[in-house]
C-alpha cells in the first residue's frame, strides 16, 4: 500500500510504498477514502523538517532537554545513534480521514466490514490507503453525510473540545482570533450554540468566509474595526470568550485578548501560538486563561485510545469518542457546513506536490483533502510460598534450527522500536556473514523504515509468512514485554532459533508456556538479551578478580531515574511492572559474577514508592543486593556495582571504568580500566557475536537454558516477594 512520509532529518517528503498494517484486536482497518490536510499542524511539522540542525534545535527545546539528559545517562555516542536514528527515519503525516472499514479485529462489535467510519489519532488516522484504528478513535458515520465531510471529524473534534473549554451560554460574545481551519470551524460550532462571534486575522478573504459562516463581524486584528465590533456587540463591556485558535511566534494574539475580554472573562488557547501573558492586563481583569486538549478527554491516554477502555459518561460527558460522534451528527443535521472550507482536493498520488504547493505559498488554502483509489472489493473477515523454577525439559526430538556451519546466517526481527534500531541492528547490518531477511512490525511504516536503514531484503506485517520460512535461521523478538512469550513459544515451535528481548515472561504461565514449546518440539535454542554479562570491561574485571574460595557480597545500584509521561513503561496493566520488565538485567549479572543461580529472593520497598531492595541469597552463602531506585539525581551514574569476597573488591562504574583491588602477600594491588571507552559498552555486540556464532555453528546458546529459565523465576519472584513479606525461595537451583 502507499503512504504519505517525511524525513524530518533532511525534509524529504514522499508517498511510500509499506506493508498493510495488521489488523490487531481492538481495532478496525479501514481503506482511506478522503483525508484531511491540517493546514495548520501538518504544515508547521513540514517547515520544521526542512530547518537546519540548529532550528530544529531551537523550535523543540523540550527535545534538547531530553537530549542531553541522555547524554548524561549514556554518553555521547549512543546518544547521537539513537538521536540520528530517530532523525533519520520515515515519519507519518495525517489524523483525520473517513474510510471504509476492511477487517474488523477480536473484540469489536459496534461496526462490520463495509461500514463507513470516520477515524482520528496522528498513529492510526494517517495520509495512508490503509489504517489499523483502535476502537475509540473511529465513530460510524451518519446516514447520508458524504465521505469527504465526514474527513473533517478530527479537526471539528479539535475545534468542538476547544469551544467546551469557554463554557459559552446563549447570547454570550465570543471572539476568535485566527481563522485558518480550527478557527473557521469554532465560529460555526459558536454560532450554533448561540453566541454572536467576532474574528480576527490578517486575511480579508478568512474574514469574509467566517461572516458568509455566521460571524456577526471580522476584521485585521491590527485595525479598530475589531474593537470597534466587540464594543457595539458587548455595550462596551468586552468579549466573554476569547479563543486563540492562531499559530505563529507573535504575542499579539494574548494582548488583544487582554484588551478585549470582559473583567473575569475566559481565554482558551486552541493553537499553538506565544503565550508570554502581560501580566498587570490578565490580573486585573483576572482572566482565566484555559487550554484545550487536542480532540478530549482520553488524548494521549493508552488506556482510552489503546485498550478501549472508555471513560464511564456519568464523570466525563463528552471524550474524543464522543466529540467525534457529535461532530459528525451536527454535520448531518446541517448545522455546521465544511463544504465552503474546501480549497482543493488533490489525488493522493500527488500528495508530495500538494504539500510542497502549500509550503511554498503557490496553493493558498484552508482545508485540503486527499481523494483516494476507488474502493477495492470488500474482503472477509478476516504468593508467596515456595515458588518453583519451571524444569527445563526436551522432547528428545532433533531441533530444525540446530545446524552445521552454513554463510550467510538469514535473520528476521519482529519488532523495530528503539531498542533494536539503535543498539541491535546497527551491530548487525555490518557484521559478515549475516542477511537481514525480513523484519515484522504491526505498523507499516516502522517496518518500511527498518528495510531502508539496515537493508532488511523485506518488510511485512505478516508474522506467519516469516515463521513458515525455512530459510530464516533466527528470529529476533523485540516487541513490547507482553507479547514476548507468545512470539517466543510461536517461534521455538515453528523451529527457529530465538533471540528475544528481556523479559522472556512476565508471569510464571507465560514461562511454562515456553517450557512447554521447548518440551514440545525439542527446540532449546534461545537467547534472552541479557547483555550486561557480555561487556567487555565487566568482563576484564572478573578476570582480574580471579577465582574465590568464600561466599562473595555484592551490591548492585541502579539509579533507573523517573519515567517519561506516556511512557508504555507506565503501562503495569499490559506491560507488566517496571522491574519485571529489565530486572532481569541485574539479577544475570550478580548471578553470572557468583557463578550460580539464587536459591531465594526477598524484596521490599516503601508503600507507593517504585524504589525497591531485592536480595538474592545463592547456595555457597554468597548475596547480591540489588538497589533499584527511581528518586535519585539524574546527573548520578545509572549502574554502580560492587563485589567483595577473599580481600578483593570488584568495582564497576555504569561500564565507563572498573577497577579491582586485593590484599596478596607481598601488599596490595590495584587494577583500574587504563582508560575511559569511548562509550558505554554494556555488551550488545559481543552478545550478538556470540548468539550468531551459535547459530552458525549449531553450538552451545551463549547462555544455558536453565540459566535463562532462574533468572527469569528470580525476577517474577520480587513481586511476591512484595505480596507476601517474607523471602521466597526458589525450589530449584543451578
Amino acid at each position: 500500500m502507499k503512504q504519505v512520509v517525511q524525513n524530518y532529518k533532511s525534509g524529504e517528503l514522499a508517498v511510500l510504498d509499506v506493508p498493510v498494517p495488521g489488523c490487531k484486536p481492538g481495532g478496525v482497518l479501514v481503506r482511506t477514502a478522503y483525508s484531511l490536510i491540517s493546514t495548520g499542524t501538518e504544515l508547521m511539522k513540514v517547515s520544521e523538517a526542512g530547518m537546519s540542525m540548529l532550528g530544529k534545535a531551537r523550535s523543540r527545546p523540550d527535545q534538547v532537554a531530553k537530549v542531553m539528559q541522555s547524554v548524561a545517562t549514556n554518553g555521547v555516542p549512543a546518544t547521537y545513534r539513537k538521536v540520528m536514528g530517530k532523525l533519520d527515519s520515515y515519519t507519518p503525516l495525517g489524523y483525520s480521514l473517513c474510510g471504509v472499514v476492511e477487517q474488523v479485529g477480536a473484540g469489536i462489535d459496534d461496526v462490520k466490514v463495509g461500514d463507513l467510519v470516520a477515524c482520528a489519532g496522528n498513529e492510526h488516522a494517517l495520509h495512508a490507503e490503509l489504517n489499523w484504528v483502535p476502537k475509540n478513535l473511529y465513530t460510524p458515520v451518519p446516514d447520508g453525510l458524504a465521505p469527504r465531510h465526514a474527513a473533517f471529524g478530527t479537526v471539528g473534534s479539535i475545534a468542538m473540545q476547544g469551544v467546551r473549554q469557554g463554557e459559552p451560554q446563549l447570547g454570550e460574545v465570543a471572539l476568535v482570533i485566527g481563522l485558518g481551519l480550527i478557527g473557521q470551524l469554532v465560529v460555526q460550532l459558536l454560532t450554533a450554540a448561540g453566541v454572536r462571534v467576532v474574528g480576527a486575522d490578517p486575511d480579508p478573504t478568512r474574514c469574509e468566509l467566517a461572516e458568509r459562516l455566521g460571524a456577526a463581524a471580522c476584521g485585521d486584528p491590527a485595525s479598530p474595526a475589531v474593537e470597534a465590533a466587540v464594543a457595539e456587540l458587548t455595550d462596551g463591556h468586552g468579549v466573554d470568550q476569547v479563543f486563540l485558535a492562531a499559530g505563529g511566534g507573535s504575542n499579539q494574539p494574548v494582548e488583544l485578548a487582554a484588551r478585549l475580554a470582559r473583567d473575569r472573562g475566559r481565554v482558551v488557547d486552541i493553537g499553538k501560538c506565544r503565550l508570554d501573558l502581560p501580566w498587570n492586563a490578565y490580573y486585573e481583569k483576572e482572566l482565566d486563561v484555559r487550554f484545550s486538549r487536542s480532540y478530549g478527554p482520553g488524548r494521549y491516554d493508552p488506556a482510552y485510545e489503546l485498550e478501549g477502555r472508555d471513560y464511564p459518561i456519568g464523570y466525563v460527558r463528552w471524550t474524543e469518542r464522543r466529540n467525534l460522534a457529535c461532530f459528525l451528527d451536527l454535520l448531518a443535521r446541517g448545522s455546521v457546513d465544511v463544504e465552503p472550507l474546501v480549497s482543493h482536493v488533490a489525488d493522493f498520488d500527488d500528495a508530495v506536490e500538494t504539500y510542497q504547493s502549500l509550503k511554498d505559498g503557490d496553493l493558498k488554502a484552508v482545508a485540503v483533502l486527499f481523494r483516494y483509489p476507488e474502493q477495492a472489493e470488500e474482503q472477509g473477515e478476516s504468593a508467596a510460598p515456595e515458588v518453583s523454577v519451571p524444569e527445563v525439559r526436551r522432547s528428545g526430538k532433533a531441533s530444525d534450527s540446530a545446524r552445521t556451519a552454513k554463510t550467510p546466517v538469514r535473520l528476521a526481527f519482529v519488532g523495530a522500536g528503539n531498542y533494536a534500531t539503535s543498539m541491535l541492528l546497527p551491530h548487525l547490518a555490518r557484521r559478515d556473514g549475516v542477511e537481514l531477511s525480513t523484519v515484522v512490525t504491526t505498523t507499516a511504516l516502522s517496518a518500511a523504515n527498518a528495510q531502508r536503514k539496515f537493508g532488511f531484503a523485506e518488510a511485512t506485517t505478516d508474522l506467519d509468512a516469516v515463521l513458515g520460512d525455512k530459510s530464516i535461521d533466527a528470529v529476533f523478538v523485540v516487541t513490547r514485554h507482553s507479547s514476548h512469550a507468545e512470539l517466543t513459544r510461536r517461534a521455538l515451535l515453528a523451529g527457529k532459533t530465538v533471540f528475544v528481548e528481556k523479559p522472556l515472561a512476565l508471569t510464571e504461565d507465560e514461562l511454562a508456556g515456553v517450557l512447554a514449546a521447548v518440551e514440545e518440539s525439542g527446540n532449546d535454542r534461545l537467547q534472552v538479551g541479557f547483555n550486561r554479562r557480555f561487556a567487555p570491561l565487566l568482563q576484564e574485571a572478573r578476570k582480574r578478580f580471579g577465582a574465590r574460595t568464600g561466599p562473595a557480597s555484592l551490591r548492585y545500584l541502579v539509579n533507573a531515574g523517573k519515567l517519561q509521561h506516556g511512557s508504555w513503561y507506565l503501562q503495569q496493566g499490559a506491560e507488566g511492572s517496571r522491574f519485571a520488565g529489565e530486572g532481569g538485567h541485574f539479577i544475570d549479572t550478580a548471578s553470572w559474577l557468583l557463578d550460580a543461580d539464587p536459591v531465594s529472593v526477598y524484596a521490599t520497598a516503601a508503600p507507593g514508592n517504585e524504589d525497591l531492595q531485592v536480595v538474592l541469597r545463592y547456595p555457597d552463602g554468597s548475596t547480591a543486593t540489588i538497589s533499584y531506585v527511581t528518586t535519585g539525581a539524574a546527573g548520578f551514574p545509572k549502574e554502580t556495582l560492587d563485589l567483595i569476597a577473599d580481600g578483593k573488591v570488584l568495582r564497576l562504574d555504569d561500564f565507563v571504568r572498573a577497577s579491582v583491588y586485593s590484599d596478596g602477600t607481598v601488599g596490595r594491588k590495584q587494577w583500574v580500566s587504563s582508560r575511559l571507552p569511548k562509550a558505554r559498552d554494556k555488551g550488545q555486540n559481543a552478545e550478538l557475536a556470540a548468539f550468531i556464532k551459535a547459530v552458525r555453528t549449531g553450538g552451545p546458546m551463549p547462555v544455558p537454558l536453565e540459566s535463562l529459565v532462574a533468572t527469569t523465576s528470580a525476577t517474577l519472584a520480587v513481586q511476591a516477594g512484595l505480596a507476601g513479606g517474607a523471602p521466597v525461595t526458589l525450589a530449584r537451583a543451578r
